[in-house]
């Protein structure tokens, strides 16, 4: 079993620097779980702190039925794959994998058997003879994922293992990457601060902010029903549209446009009456009037096109509405310049809204599936302390 459970785990760094705080989280057995935020919010950290590589400062973490704390990494039973893939360069390919295996004494044949099949796994059977510095950046990151595959860990550690990767590189090596979680069957751990990379690939995703847990829930749950307005605009892209509307007889009024909320947000909203909260809507969730299939209505913005960004399958359109920039993407190509005036028609069942204080989401809805920090937590097995 390779749980991966921590319960109050701190990170302090002396007195003045709370690195991560006051953290719980369960990691189901073979889940890819991701954690995802901006530079700094503390992912890499704990990822450093499951790895043995960090001291944790307070709080619990368990792998399997064993407390970890004071274990040394070499023994935790994990293997990592570093953003820098941290090969040696004067070894070929077969001994760079099978180095970890010779410190542990693994028989020779043995480890020839796992190099091998690592090598077929990721098709470079014809590289084991090469050095890192005749590989491609893909090569080389196909060989750190099989010197931790040859480990046959409990848990895989990913500390932003595609981020030195061209754009191309990165989406193939993304699906290879979940093809190996399936085939391999075992708990990966992936730290990024690209949201797309969070979006295909985890189970779950951790959404951190400033060493704080914002949310742990389902891709699909992160973008529908985000609990908060930093979740909202940190997933999907581009990020979701927010402006400042006043509440008006159970509508939002932002200038001389009217949007009316539907389904469970209407009935959120009526406790905001006179108020100002933020409305969110994503750019896909926005069509020109005319040139959608969104139904009009009672939820048109008005606004003066900036700039027009033609993509080819879509284009986004940059709009001014009272003052407060949206991003639009329109399928196609859109018959708009710079300097026209377009009614932007809002599909109202994607409508957010979050309080304009706490930046708390208004109830849109129940979401299906996953568990969040809390839940997850219930029901564990006994563990031991190793």
């Amino acid at each position: 079993m390779a749980e991966v459970i921590l319960e109050h785990v701190n990170k302090r760094y002396g007195t003045k620097h709370h690195a991560v705080k006051d953290f719980n989280l369960h990691i189901r057995d073979k889940e890819f779980m991701v954690f995802v935020g901006p530079s700094g919010c503390g992912k890499s950290t704990t990822l450093r702190m499951i790895a043995g590589l960090e001291e944790i400062s307070d709080g619990t973490l368990r792998i399997g039925d064993r407390i970890v704390n004071d274990m040394p990494p070499k023994d935790r039973d994990i293997a990592m794959v570093f953003q820098n893939y941290a090969l040696y360069p004067h070894m070929n390919v077969y001994d760079n994998m099978a180095f970890g295996l010779k410190l542990r004494k693994t028989p020779r044949e043995e480890i020839d058997r796992r190099v091998r099949d690592a090598a077929k796994i990721l098709q470079i059977e014809h590289l084991l003879g090469r050095k890192p510095k005749e590989l491609s950046g893909g090569q080389r990151q196909r060989v750190a994922l099989g010197r931790a595959i040859v480990r046959e860990p409990k848990v895989f550690l990913m500390d932003e293992p595609l981020s030195n990767l061209d754009a191309k590189l990165r989406v193939e090596m993304r699906s290879q990457i979940s093809q190996l979680h399936r085939r391999l069957g075992t708990t990966v751990i992936y730290v990024t601060h690209d949201q797309v990379e969070a979006m295909t690939m985890g189970t779950r995703i951790v959404v951190m902010r400033d060493g704080l847990i914002q949310q742990v829930d389902t891709p699909l749950n992160l973008y529908d029903f985000p609990k908060n307005k930093f979740v909202a605009g940190f997933i999907g892209s581009p990020s979701m549209n927010f402006v400042t509307a006043t509440v008006q007889n159970g509508r939002f009024i932002v200038g001389d446009s009217t949007v009316e909320p539907e389904g469970q947000l209407a009935g959120s909203v009526r406790g905001f009456e006179g108020k100002q909260v933020w409305m969110g809507i994503r750019p896909e969730h926005l069509g020109v009037r005319g040139m959608t299939d969104v139904a009009e209505g009672a939820n048109v913005l008005r606004g003066r096109v900036l700039v027009v960004e033609p993509l080819g399958a879509q284009t986004d359109l940059i709009v001014e509405i009272a003052g407060q920039t949206v991003t639009a993407k329109v399928e196609g190509h859109a018959l708009v310049q710079p300097g026209d005036t377009v009614d932007l028609v809002v599909d109202r069942s994607r409508l957010h809204a979050f309080d304009y204080q706490t930046e708390d989401a208004l109830d849109r809805g129940t979401p299906m599936g996953g568990l969040g920090q809390a839940d997850s937590l219930q029901g564990r097995p006994a563990l031991t302390k190793a």
